[in-house]
């Protein structure tokens, strides 16, 4: 293939050199997978309003999130295992991204650790924090992202319990992955990947591993995370975590009015209005189609962002104009990593810029900052 010119061009490079198990990790959604459709079918029903013979020079795509700086209002979203789609996967994106002038966001279930991360970046990046039952794993985990100056703690809320995603089933995925003959038929047809992973020294879960209470290798974690997913956290948590963190938090996973008011009374500096990629409630509607509400009923008291579906410049900048003051991606990148490593990343924030660049151009717009729904023909949320 050419150059790519897409976010699907990624894609469609990534599905060939990323083995089937890990490639679907990324791609998949929960149960039927009609919330992850949702999420990229929804932005198709916005319609732009084309202008014409306006002025469309100096045009300014630069914005700050949570007070700080970005390029373009979007975000590198928290992805678990992004190290499986390409060695040091994490730390290749954040490199990216740190270049690129946008916020990356390490999660806690990522292969590359805090430290790894800390290591090959000179600007704060965020952190992603899973709330589990041993609250004293996480106050340490909380502490070295003290340590390694993150910028932000961004706290998932809808992930209390595990979503069930039939790929992963199928696939047999696991940590750590089972010697299964589908397995090895998956690795053997990807021999580069295999290459890459021998070359690096971080393959299991760079956060927990001999940091969490008695997981001192892989085979100890499988029976450790599912054990350790909260399903009693509760608003005290995030007020607890708010004081324990002391810094700028955003709150992941609202996709409800009366969950975004809850979460403003708290004190966060933003959310994200999200349904994890369409990972966990099936039959939930789409992130894009409950940001407008959202915004109407928190906007004025805290920065609401949103993910899910984002797949172009053009979803960026409907986003925008619906409220959005950042927006948040996740496959997108992961596609550009597993394809073309680091590389790929800075291509795949290359296409979006490209063309939400030139879509707010030919919107009549020259900046970033005064796009609201003027530039919308139709809204249907």
């Amino acid at each position: 293939m050419s150059k790519p010119l897409t976010i699907a061009d990624l894609k469609t490079l990534a599905r060939r050199r990323v083995p089937k198990m890990f490639f679907d990790y990324a791609d998949s959604g929960a149960w039927t997978e009609g919330t992850y459709r949702a999420n990229e079918e929804d932005f198709s029903r916005i319609k732009l309003r084309q202008r014409v013979l306006v002025d469309m020079t100096n045009r300014s795509l630069e914005t700050t999130m949570i007070g700080e700086k970005a390029s373009m209002p979007v975000a590198l979203a928290p992805t678990g295992m992004t190290g499986m789609q390409h060695a040091d996967g994490e730390m290749l994106a954040a490199k990216a991204a740190e270049e690129f002038g946008i916020p990356f966001t390490l999660s806690t279930m990522s292969i590359c650790s805090i430290e790894d991360v800390a290591a090959v970046t000179t600007k704060p990046f965020w952190f992603q924090l899973y709330v589990m039952k041993d609250r004293g794993f996480i106050e340490r985990l909380i502490g070295r992202a003290k340590a390694a100056k993150c910028s932000a703690l961004v706290v998932t809320a809808d992930l209390q319990i595990l979503g069930q995603r039939h790929k992963d089933i199928r696939n047999g995925l696991s940590a750590p992955p089972k010697p299964t003959l589908n397995a090895a038929l998956q690795l053997i047809t990807r021999p580069r990947w295999c290459l890459e992973m021998l070359g690096t020294k971080r393959r299991g879960f760079g956060n927990i591993v001999g940091h969490a209470s008695n997981v001192s290798d892989l085979s100890s974690l499988g029976a450790w995370t599912a054990e350790q997913f909260d399903p009693k956290l509760s608003w005290d948590d995030i007020r607890w975590i708010k004081d324990l963190w002391g810094g700028k938090m955003i709150i992941k996973g609202i996709l409800d009015e009366e969950d975004a008011r809850a979460a403003a009374d708290t004190g966060a500096d933003a959310i994200i209005v999200s349904n994890h990629g369409g990972r966990q409630l099936d039959g939930a509607p789409s992130s894009i189609s409950m940001l407008p509400k959202i915004v109407e009923a928190v906007g004025d008291r805290i920065e609401v962002h949103v993910d899910g579906g984002i797949r172009s410049g053009q979803d960026v900048l409907k986003a925008v104009a619906l409220g959005a003051r950042g927006t948040h991606i996740g496959r997108p990148f992961l596609y550009g990593l597993g394809a073309m490593g680091k590389d790929g990343v800075t291509t795949a924030l290359e296409i979006i810029r490209n063309e939400l660049d030139i879509t707010m151009a030919l919107c009549g717009k020259r900046d970033i900052q005064t796009i609201d729904r003027n530039i919308l023909a139709n809204a249907p949320f």
